[in-house]
């Protein structure tokens, strides 16, 4: 199954390096340097504690804040987890930056190629898991959108650096749903075992009970860390410029 997989990669590439091409040929410093930053785990820490504090605030018991972490890990587990340790080592599919067909049309940051494989991405995976399991629990539109845009945002970071193929990151994305959906599931399945049903129908609270408020504030918290970061890269763009 493996080897049908990467034979179908391999033997279609034109669409996924003609697209690859838009995203990675940029000729600008800045946005290479912003991919750099915007790629970085470290860069979403404010956004992660922000998301920590929405559950602490909006759930009553121990129990349920731990379910709410616990199916969290699950999806990134069956993204990332499942990606890592089976599909990449399964399938091979070099990274475009280190494909010894196309290596030197692509654009690399700082000579950084990558490591392992690149089928499929684990950046969209992830991102997207995280996404759409905290769609699911908030139930908030704002929300809801600002952490799509957010994974997608992760997601070019990784073709502008050359480090997937189209291809990787939809099937990611892809992935990532299905793992956050899945990881819900099993929230849901647990959660009503352990708390009441209460239907929320003001206006300050979101449908399955999240404040408004505090919603907007990992919104808040989301905007202002990606200002920060571009101004980040301004600054280092131009003192990279200056050497």
């Amino acid at each position: 199954m493996s080897s049908i997989l990467t034979i179908a990669l391999t033997a279609a590439p034109s669409l996924d390096v003609t697209v690859l091409s838009w995203f990675n040929d940029s000729h600008s410093l800045w946005l290479d340097v912003l991919a750099t930053y915007l790629t970085a785990g470290w860069t979403w820490l404010p956004l992660y504690i922000a998301l920590f504090i929405l559950v602490m605030k909006n759930n009553e018991t121990i129990q349920q804040v731990g379910l709410v972490m616990g199916c969290t890990l699950l999806a990134l587990i069956l993204a990332g987890g499942v990606d890592n340790l089976v599909v990449k080592p399964l399938v091979a599919r070099p990274r475009p930056s280190s494909d010894p067909i196309i290596k030197y049309m692509v654009d690399v940051v700082a000579g950084y190629r990558g490591k392992d494989f690149s089928f499929f991405s684990a950046h969209a995976a992830n991102t997207m898991a995280v996404a759409t399991f905290f769609i699911w629990l908030v139930r908030d539109k704002l929300l809801s959108v600002m952490l799509v845009c957010w994974s997608l945002i992760n997601c070019w970071t990784r073709l502008h650096l050359g480090m997937h193929y189209p291809s990787d990151i939809v099937v990611g994305l892809v992935w990532g749903v299905i793992s956050g959906s899945v990881a819900f599931f099993f929230f849901n399945r647990i959660y009503y075992r352990i708390s009441e049903k209460i239907n929320y129908i003001s206006s300050q609270y979101s449908s399955t009970g999240y404040a408004k408020t505090d919603i907007d504030i990992v919104a808040t918290i989301l905007t202002l860390t990606l200002a920060v970061v571009m101004l980040m890269a301004a600054h280092t763009a131009g003192m990279l410029y200056m050497k």
